[in-house]
């Protein structure tokens, strides 16, 4: 069983990896079904998500900066909707640090960092002392840049001893050991093939000490590989998310939540 250390519970699914839910409050994310606000929320919980990932600031490759005003705007009443109805472990996908102590106080539990912790010295003090965990992701460069440059001489090796060094520095600003995950950034500065490399050695990341989060959903990786546009890529998708699985993730982050959780449903059952 998969668990979760929150900062005054543990949460835990039965399924072989926790469904991260995406819920887009923008206006601008690559897959436009992403984007809403409470009531998709809602239809996520209702289909199965172990827990949301609301994010106010849309990262795709050629995506631009938005301010903190208004990433909360965009954010804080999601998560009020939804602490109205539900308990839900709430993760924030925000590089800053007004907007995850908004985020905090409006009832988040996780900060999804895509600079992991290198955007906002802030954020890993904050992370410390609220006992909150944190989703370490690598990246190379922003996102308006990154896929300018996706050459590496060995990508996992990089990618790894990235993570390494940022898990030492979430360690020394007092992040508990237990409170930390790891995303090796699938998409934010690879090429396709690096990306394949990275799901298929996941579980290796940090010598397999901490937990993976996999964010694969209707990605350009899935498209080169099948062919297909954002919209046609939930087949590809599910059989990455899978793959993933079986290399150690524990944790997909996915836009289609009842497929995801069927799929895990069947694997499951295969083992």
């Amino acid at each position: 069983m998969k668990t979760l250390k929150l900062k005054n519970r543990t949460v835990s699914t039965k399924l072989p990896a926790f469904v991260m839910g995406i819920v887009n409050a923008t206006p601008d994310s690559f897959f436009d079904k992403s984007r809403g606000g409470v009531a998709d929320a809602l239809r996520l919980i209702e289909e199965g998500a172990d827990l949301l990932d609301i994010g106010g600031e849309s990262t795709r490759p050629g995506s631009e900066y938005v301010s903190a005003e208004e990433e909360i705007h965009r954010v804080i009443p999601v998560i009020e909707g939804i602490r109205k109805v539900s308990d839900i472990p709430v993760s924030v996908d925000t590089r800053k640090f007004e907007v995850m102590k908004a985020a905090f106080d409006a009832g988040a539990d996780i900060l999804n960092d895509i600079s992991a912790l290198e955007d906002d010295s802030r954020l890993a003090q904050f992370c410390a002392e609220s006992k909150i965990p944190v989703i370490l992701m690598h990246k190379r460069g922003n996102p308006s840049t990154m896929q300018k440059n996706t050459v590496y001489e060995n990508v996992f090796d990089e990618v790894n001893e990235y993570l390494k060094a940022r898990v030492d520095f979430s360690l020394k600003a007092g992040i508990e050991a237990e409170k930390i995950w790891l995303d090796p950034g699938i998409g934010f500065g690879k090429n396709v093939n690096d990306n394949f490399e990275l799901m298929k050695r996941c579980g290796e990341l940090c010598d397999g000490k901490f937990p993976v989060l996999m964010a694969l959903s209707r990605k350009t990786c899935i498209g080169e590989v099948t062919g297909r546009d954002v919209g046609g890529r939930l087949s590809g998708t599910l059989t990455a998310d899978i793959l993933s699985v079986l290399r150690g993730a524990s944790m997909i982050r996915v836009h289609d939540v009842s497929e995801a959780v069927d799929s895990l449903k069947v694997m499951q059952a295969f083992f």
